[in-house]
């Protein structure tokens, strides 16, 4: 199992008190295995990614990461379980700017010491990137940039992909061959994917799918 959520519990502060964003929330993602977190805006889609990747801390409940409990690790400790065992694809493609596409893709994978050349080649040739790997984000148009944050989070060959409706900046048939792109490469690595869409049609593209609803699955 990769991934396992269990009975998790997650609040945020405001003017008129604490707001429950999840409610005890709970599911597994073994490997190889894509699953579609859908919901409307403020359902807590986003809140449970980022929970599951270590960026914030449930008020209760537990997740695990490839066996490893959150809760017995501290920042660092998280930190490096992200960077070791998951890929993360957001909306904003959070490319380096300072960096040509080649360092971008082989970024993650070298501060994780896990750097295999080959393997880069290949990823850039599978996401239409061979010829634009001396180019710098600025030159990019937003679909080979969404391409290049794929391909940084897949160098490292990640146990776990949390993606962020990682097509939302795109148009729909440039979004949908990127999609299609990122699930071939997942189903190569056998890494396991959660990913967070609006879209009931690229949600049928993966394994299952699961809906938020008020901070509960439905």
């Amino acid at each position: 199992m990769v991934l396992k959520v269990k009975n998790v519990v997650k609040s945020y502060p405001s003017a008129e008190g604490r707001v429950a964003v999840l409610e005890g929330v709970s599911l597994a993602l073994s490997a190889g295995e894509s699953l579609a977190l859908t919901g409307e805006s403020g359902s807590g889609k986003s809140t449970l990614l980022h929970l599951a990747g270590g960026l914030d801390s449930p008020d209760a409940g537990e997740i695990e990461v490839c066996g490893t409990a959150l809760s017995g690790l501290d920042d660092a400790g998280r930190a490096r379980l992200r960077r070791d065992r998951v890929g993360l694809v957001f909306q904003q493609f959070n490319l380096i700017p300072s960096l040509d596409v080649s360092a971008n893709l082989a970024f993650q994978a070298r501060l994780a010491a896990r750097h295999d050349r080959d393997w880069c080649v290949h990823l850039a040739r599978v996401l239409g990137l061979t010829g634009l790997l001396g180019r710098y984000p600025d030159q990019l148009s937003g679909g080979q940039q969404q391409r290049v944050a794929i391909g940084r989070a897949l160098a490292v060959r990640p146990s776990l992909i949390l993606a962020d409706e990682p097509t939302g900046n795109l148009d729909e048939a440039t979004g949908d061959a990127v999609m299609g792109l990122m699930l071939d490469l997942v189903a190569q690595t056998g890494a396991a994917l959660l990913m967070v869409t609006h879209s009931e049609r690229l949600a049928a593209r993966l394994d299952r799918r699961l809906r938020l609803r008020a901070g509960k699955l439905a």
